[in-house]
């Protein structure tokens, strides 16, 4: 992560509890946020981030828990376990409190980069950070690839009813966001794909659900396969569209 400039953010959630993590940034161009899912920032994560500089745009990786630059899924799993002020895996209902610090980041990076709004990408126990996001200003676009969370209750949401009537009002506007997951994944399965059309999708599409076949669980990391014609690239490449449209690029 040599070619990566690091800085540091801090700001407070909800219920002022202050947190504080590195960024890493790379690129120029319209604001992509990568939310890192639980393997980590590994090699897999940094390919994803320089298929989207080689796009033009500007990334930015922050560093939420587990060593850099490889993959440490039960070691992570344990981190996150104790960053309670932070990661609420089982909660239902209501997002984790790192989402207000997320909301904050994604605001400075709209004033620092002058943009009006960034795009975020969230993965696995971050995919329904991605949607919660959405719900501000600052965001314009939003991807939440195989969200996980609460990750017993495939039938449940990570985020309140009051958070869905916000987020629902936001998608209106902007138009819908996109949510990706692996037909054999069974840590997001189909009931998690049916609870969020209950929640957004009845009256219109807000969320567009796209299944891709096969089996795996990281559509756009660990399960990628970078070769055109593969469902995983062609999900990268719809992304860049999405992004560049939403971004006014």
């Amino acid at each position: 992560m040599d070619d990566y400039q690091k800085s540091s953010f801090a700001a407070k959630t909800a219920k002022g509890h202050l947190i504080e993590h590195d960024i890493y940034t790379k690129g120029a161009g319209p604001v992509v946020v990568i939310i890192q899912e639980l393997p980590g920032i590994g090699p897999e994560t940094l390919h994803l981030a320089n298929k989207f500089e080689a796009e033009g745009f500007t990334v930015v990786l922050p560093h939420l828990f587990g060593p850099l630059g490889k993959i440490a899924v039960g070691g992570n799993l344990l981190r996150v376990l104790c960053m309670r002020r932070e990661f609420r895996l089982f909660a239902k209902g209501k997002t984790s409190p790192v989402v207000d610090w997320l909301r904050a980041l994604c605001q400075k990076l709209r004033l620092d980069h002058g943009v009006p709004g960034v795009a975020t990408i969230g993965m696995c126990l971050t995919g329904n950070f991605a949607i919660s996001l959405m719900a501000d200003d600052a965001v314009l676009a939003g991807v939440a690839s195989q969200p996980s969370m609460p990750v017993n209750d495939q039938n449940a949401l990570h985020m309140s009813d009051g958070d869905v009537a916000v987020i629902r009002d936001k998608l209106d506007q902007v138009g819908p966001m996109k949510a990706y997951r692996i037909a054999g994944d069974n840590m997001c399965k189909a009931e998690k794909f049916a609870s969020l059309d209950r929640a957004f999708n009845d009256d219109r599409e807000r969320i567009e659900l796209n299944t891709l076949p096969g089996k795996g669980h990281s559509v756009l990391t660990l399960d990628f396969v970078d070769e055109d014609g593969h469902p995983t690239k062609e999900a990268f490449d719809n992304i860049v569209t999405y992004f560049r449209k939403q971004l006014a690029v």
